[in-house]
């Protein structure tokens, strides 16, 4: 669908996060293996060859685009929702449905046809540049008469620089908030039907308005007869799903004619976007796989900032989903957060390590976070809500990220653009010698001034154009990414005008590094305190102090009291270095690169660098026991003598 609509500006080419394998019949999920130890014959429809040419990495001659998709998101999905085989079967089973689909065809393509006619007129005529703002409008409205689908595709297309002009951009933002509901007797014979019984029955009282309305459908606020608890009632548009399925299929069909043209500019086929917005969009249609809440709950639930509603699963179905009622004040209304009483500073804390947290952490992340979507609890929680909408990054894209905000801190530009062919911007194999100066200038002039002058808004704009000059397309699970940050900062801004995102963002990043037990993140931790051969003791102490931040603005939020009190949750009361001490001994003893990394640390320009260890030594004195950390060091020492002999014993004989 999106290649129908953005040949207004380039064919798109993405591929979206990795998928999480869940089991089936407990709806929990599990993340995939990469596909060298993924058993491919737990799917059913991949045949041995096929299997063959996923392990080695490369489609065989015959491997569909569903397959390309596994090959680029590194897993094998056994359970689909979407295959295109799926696809043509339910649109052309009956005579009637082939009538209909010949019929929806000749009007998508008529009224597409005609938009880009205007189009091709503006350009030459020479109008083309004045007449964006109108266009712009009219595209919209016609995503809108052409039905949820578009409607869908274009809230898609409103986060994709790599595809349409920002000012089209802009104007289809209006098509995430701004959506017609559908008539409420519609909606209620809905709920009835799911229910099996008349409303009055289960609900005390119902909202006579939509309380929201999406491409998708609908949510109305009810209260429960037999607890009297408040919910949310999200009820699916009606007929949507034959009405998806027919567009699906003629999608795919108008992007075949589009593949040579999608290679070329991005290295990509076509029918790959279109299966990747098919696959999303089903899953979202199917209100049973409401896992994506319970996902949220579990990675939340040591958490006592974040609150996530829970799903009442009797009363749901496949179009209706009744979710706890999350009575929160909007995140756009900072009057109402300061009268209740709520710390904007902390409140704002939480936010983003909370959606740093889904980033970089889970993996999991919500793909939507407007205001409508956000709320201030009255205790200083965050609430999420809506969750048809999420992405998923996989171990591997988490740790190039990291990677890549490591390059950044390191000026490292060339591996900066490599991150880009990592992360599935730039196909492999691309030159990325043209980009490394672009982003060199993106990063200087964004981030020369300090952080008090740097937001995302600025340099999306300035990526924005990097992206439509060069053959670069946004992965879709990027594209959330992007929008994820974008919306959040501007949240950040209603609430705090001179609020600073990467104040707030690298101290959590910074006690990440310092923290985290992951020897992936050891190894990121290395490469930031070594730059070209020279410890930045400068940037360790940085580190510290960044991290001791993050650690107290958490603990000043009013939510952690509550929940102490109430719940006895065990709250981190200041920065604890001691696993990361124990690991830095044992990979001194350890690994002799290291150790003479280190000792040259400690001699570097012909001095002892004694005072800048006694000042990493006071800032951290607070924060570690030194009983507790020889304790630990000595419960490790058999291991670490044992690995150090096998280390010394291996360097003797390969000298020999």
């Amino acid at each position: 669908m999106e290649v129908c609509v953005a040949t207004i500006g380039r064919i798109h080419s993405d591929t979206e996060g990795l998928r999480l394998n869940r089991e089936w019949n407990r709806r929990q999920r599990h993340e995939l293996r990469t596909l060298s130890t993924f058993r491919i014959s737990n799917s059913a429809s991949t045949t041995p060859s096929t299997s063959s040419a996923l392990l080695l990495g490369k489609p065989s001659l015959g491997s569909s685009a569903m397959e390309q998709l596994d090959i680029e998101r590194g897993v094998c999905i056994p359970f689909r929702k979407y295959t295109p085989e799926t696809v043509r079967n339910k649109v052309l089973e009956s005579r009637g449905a082939i009538l209909s689909l010949l019929a929806r065809g000749a009007k998508i393509v008529w009224n597409l046809g005609l938009y880009w006619s205007a189009l091709t007129y503006d350009c030459l005529v020479g109008r083309d540049e004045e007449v964006v703002p109108y266009r712009a409008r009219q595209l919209r409205n016609l995503l809108c008469d052409l039905g949820p689908s578009f409607i869908k595709a274009g809230q898609v297309l409103a986060n994709r620089p790599d595809i349409i002009r920002e000012d089209y951009m802009n104007e289809l933002c209006i098509l995430q908030d701004d959506v017609p509901p559908f008539p409420n007797q519609v909606a209620f014979a809905i709920i009835e039907d799911e229910l099996g019984q008349p409303l009055e029955k289960v609900f005390s009282k119902i909202s006579s308005q939509t309380i929201a309305a999406a491409s998708l459908g609908q949510v109305y606020r009810a209260t429960l007869r037999e607890t009297g608890e408040d919910v949310a009632i999200k009820v699916q548009r009606p007929g949507i799903e034959p009405i998806i399925y027919r567009d699906l299929f003629l999608f795919r069909t108008l992007a075949s004619f589009l593949n040579g043209i999608s290679l070329q500019k991005l290295g990509c086929n076509a029918e790959l976007i279109v299966d990747e917005f098919g696959e999303k969009l089903l899953e979202e249609l199917d209100y049973t796989l409401a896992r994506n809440i319970e996902d949220f709950i579990e990675n939340f639930k040591n958490d006592p900032t974040v609150k996530i509603p829970r799903v009442y699963k009797k009363l749901s179905g496949s179009r209706v989903l009744v979710m706890e009622w999350i009575d929160g004040i909007r995140c756009t209304d900072p009057q109402a957060i300061k009268e209740a009483g709520i710390d904007v500073n902390g409140f704002l804390t939480v936010g983003v390590s909370a959606a740093l947290r889904q980033l970089l952490e889970f993996g999991l992340f919500h793909g939507d976070p407007h205001p409508g979507n956000i709320f201030a609890m009255r205790d200083g929680r965050i609430a999420y809500v809506d969750f048809g909408n999420v992405a998923v990054l996989s171990q591997q894209n988490k740790q190039i990220l990291i990677d890549a905000v490591v390059h950044a801190v390191n000026e490292d530009y060339v591996e900066m653009a490599n991150d880009f062919t990592r992360l599935g911007f730039l196909a492999s194999g691309t030159d990325v010698s043209p980009i490394i100066p672009a982003l060199e200038a993106i990063w200087q002039n964004s981030s020369g001034k300090g952080l008090s002058d740097f937001n995302f808004r600025s340099v999306t704009g300035k990526f924005n154009q990097l992206v439509y000059q060069y053959p670069i397309r946004i992965p879709e699970r990027f594209s959330l990414v992007i929008r994820s940050l974008l919306t959040q900062e501007g949240i950040c801004f209603t609430l705090k005008p001179d609020f600073k995102f990467l104040e707030v963002a690298y101290p959590y990043v910074a006690k990440r590094l310092l923290t985290d037990p992951n020897p992936a993140l050891r190894e990121r931790l290395i490469q930031v305190l070594f730059k070209d051969g020279v410890f930045q003791w400068k940037r360790l102490e940085n580190l510290i102090v960044l991290a001791k931040e993050n650690v107290a603005k958490m603990n000043n939020n009013p939510a952690l009291q509550v929940k102490n009190r109430s719940m006895n949750w065990q709250v981190q009361k200041k920065l604890d270095l001691t696993d990361t001490i124990r690991d830095g001994a044992r990979m001194f003893l350890v690994d002799a690169g290291i150790r003479r990394q280190l000792l040259m640390a400690l001699t570097e320009d012909s001095k002892l660098h004694i005072q800048e260890l006694f000042d990493v030594y006071r800032l951290v004195q607070d924060e570690i026991d030194i009983s507790s950390v020889a304790l630990e060091v000595l419960r490790d020492l058999p291991e670490v003598t044992r690995e150090f002999m096998l280390s010394w014993s291996e360097s003797v004989l390969s000298d020999r």
